[in-house]
């Protein structure tokens, strides 16, 4: 399969990562590569939202998907304007329509998800109404494909580990794959891309390598993608929101193996396992097995 990404991890460019001095377990010297994380503050208008902890690329991204899943950029908003201070480390997102989400930030709901993992209370209210393309399809050999192009992709999470990974694919092919330190963050470029980018998401199929939590779950509902993958596993909460708002969940998707705890009426099995191709050893990353 050819090369299908429009935006990909680029795990060298400057500022990702840094080396860091130590020793192992044996008292010798080692050198190892670490994530960077710094802060970035976004604002909506001229209103300060949220302080979050990122590796700082595509801070355009991450600010627009931020505030499209927490509801606070409506379908009809019209971007006039994204700023971005490195120095400041500041974001800043305009539109034409005034905001004022004074009451919105009182009322948090603090969620599973790593760092700052946040939805607002009345978030849950757009999540109960949303209703996803029954159309939607998950042939078994688009998921062996998708599980072997991504697990050999490129990435932070391959090279330092500590890192989550999202990508947005359609049929067998991914298309966008963002990386951060928190799960969240990484859907929420995601999302910002799909935003900015007017992309239809009926026919499209979100795979993290983070756990299947209530957030992982509420956050793709939200971005109307009707099939959610992970190459983890699943909390009972994320189970049930996805049984209720009609989501196929798929869990523990590694190598030819897979399970799915909701949504099983997609899944089209045109490939029989044995077919499938194991996971390469040099594909499984340093953050496979962590609690991230």
């Amino acid at each position: 399969m050819t090369d299908s990404y429009l935006l990909r991890p680029e795990p060298e460019a400057e500022g990702l990562s840094t080396t860091v001095e130590g020793i192992n377990q044996g008292g010798q010297p080692v050198t190892t590569r670490v994530v960077t994380e710094k802060a970035l503050t976004l604002f909506l208008n001229s209103q300060e939202v949220v302080t979050m902890m990122t590796i700082g690329d595509h801070p355009d991204l991450l600010a627009v998907g931020y505030l499209k899943n927490q509801n606070m950029l409506q379908a009809d908003d019209v971007i006039t304007g994204i700023d971005y201070d490195d120095d400041l480390e500041v974001v800043v997102v305009r539109t034409e329509r005034e905001t004022n989400y004074e009451e919105k930030l009182k009322k948090k709901v603090r969620t599973s998800g790593c760092a700052q993992g946040t939805v607002f209370g009345d978030v849950m209210d757009g999540f109960e109404g949303i209703e996803l393309p029954q159309s939607a399809e998950l042939r078994t050999s688009w998921l062996y494909a998708l599980t072997k192009a991504i697990n050999t992709t490129p990435s932070l999470y391959l090279e330092a580990g500590a890192i989550h990974g999202c990508v947005l694919c359609q049929g067998d092919k991914p298309l966008v794959y963002m990386e951060d330190v928190g799960r969240h963050n990484a859907v929420d470029k995601i999302a910002g891309w799909m935003t900015l980018n007017q992309v239809t998401p009926a026919d499209k199929i979100f795979y993290t390598t983070g756990r299947l939590t209530s957030e992982m779950v509420i956050k793709t509902v939200m971005m109307g993608i009707p099939i959610l993958v992970s190459r983890s596993g699943f909390t009972a909460w994320g189970v049930d929101l996805a049984k209720k708002a009609g989501l196929t969940l798929i869990g523990r998707a590694r190598g030819k193996r897979f399970v799915a705890l909701a949504g099983q009426d997609r899944i089209t099995f045109d490939m029989a396992p044995e077919a499938a191709d194991d996971e390469p050893a040099d594909a499984r990353r340093k953050g496979a097995f962590s609690h991230g």
